[in-house]
């Protein structure tokens, strides 16, 4: 039984920092399925459902409430409670109109920032790299673990427009000076800044980014921290009214 229980389910000490769970209540918490999400940039949607949303007091009624259909991610219907919610994500409840996108707090935690009618119909994804497939086509690997075949101008760091469920990139926001960067790692995680510089180190070194904050702060942080969100205005809301 405990090797079918460490399959399934994770111990709640081990899980990651972010998930809004105690560790000392049980043993057992469910174990996110493989998917678009890494384990520790994701939350299984049946915790997404009983301690964040609150929808159901159990993992029985979180259950329920999944495999009737009641939860889209991304415009799409998910019934599999270990399916792996992640930065970025959509979730809708027809239900009861509600809408959100998942999106990291300044303490690092991913959190359920409500967002209208409007903004539930896209969701913005990150270009980790590009790869030369047969034929010489290119493919954009997205951060979500989509692929996309495109002969456009894109490049890694840049961010795409993504309609959902529809999956089409409608818009493109480059990673470039003057654009707004949403910081998604490291000690200023959760904070939005403008882009002052982009250091290219033309080494196995990280390139790194200069930041400065509305309030005038400047900070150095990791290229790969950098999530940029738009020109002027973030094309997003934002947890705190940022």
């Amino acid at each position: 039984m405990a090797k079918m229980g460490s399959r399934k389910h994770l111990k709640r000490f081990k899980a990651p920092v972010h998930w809004p769970i105690h560790s000392k209540e049980d043993t057992w918490t469910v174990k996110p399925s493989p998917g678009p999400h890494a384990i520790e940039e994701s939350l299984p949607l049946l915790v997404v459902v009983r301690d964040i949303l609150q929808v159901a007091d159990n993992a029985r009624e979180a259950k329920i409430i999944i495999n009737q259909g009641d939860i889209l991610v991304d415009g799409m219907v998910r019934k599999d409670y270990k399916f792996p919610v992640g930065f970025m994500d959509v979730i809708q409840i027809p239900k009861t109109g509600n809408n959100y996108r998942m999106l990291p707090d300044d303490k690092g935690r991913l959190v359920l920032h409500p967002i209208s009618e409007e903004d539930q119909k896209f969701k913005l994804c990150r270009i980790q790299d590009k790869t030369i497939i047969r034929g010489g086509k290119i493919q954009l690997n997205l951060h979500d673990g989509r692929n996309f075949l495109t002969d456009g101008d894109y490049k890694a760091g840049d961010v795409v427009v993504l309609q959902v469920p529809k999956q089409e990139i409608t818009d493109h926001i480059k990673l470039e000076n003057g654009t707004l960067g949403l910081i998604i790692g490291g000690k200023h995680i959760g904070e939005l800044g403008t882009i002052q510089e982009i250091n290219i180190t033309h080494s196995s070194m990280p390139n790194t980014v200069l930041i400065e904050t509305e309030n005038g702060k400047s900070f150095q942080t990791l290229q790969d921290y950098v999530f940029v969100l738009g020109k002027d205005q973030p094309m997003i809301s934002l947890p705190g009214g940022q």
